[in-house]
C-alpha cells in the first residue's frame, strides 16, 4: 500500500495534517460508507508512514547520543510551567 498520492513521499508534518483532517471528517459521521472506508484506509497508511518516520527519527537520535559504543537513552522529563518536574513536588 503506497502512502503518497503523488510521486513524492509526504513529510511527517504533511502526513500528520492529512491524517488529522481525515479523522475530523470521519468523526463527523456524514460520509457515505464507501468514502468512509477509503478515508479509513488512507488514514491507516498515513498512520503507518508517521510511525515509520518517528521510528527513524528515534533511531537517529539514539545514534547521536551513543557514548563509548553503548547507547545512552535518557528518559525525557517534562517540566511544568513553574519549572518543576512532574511528580517531584515537595521533594
Amino acid at each position: 500500500m503506497s502512502v503518497p498520492r503523488n510521486s513524492k513521499t509526504p513529510e511527517f508534518e504533511a502526513a500528520l495534517s492529512e491524517l488529522e483532517a481525515l479523522v475530523e471528517r470521519l468523526e463527523r459521521g456524514d460520509l457515505p460508507l464507501e468514502e468512509a472506508l477509503k478515508a479509513f484506509e488512507r488514514g491507516v497508511a498515513l498512520t503507518r508512514h508517521c510511525q515509520a518516520c518517528l521510528q527513524s527519527a528515534q533511531q537517529k537520535v539514539e545514534m547521536l547520543v551513543r557514548k563509548s559504543g553503548e547507547p545512552q537513552i535518557v528518559p525525557f522529563e517534562e517540566s511544568t510551567a513553574d519549572g518543576e518536574t512532574p511528580g517531584t513536588e515537595g521533594d
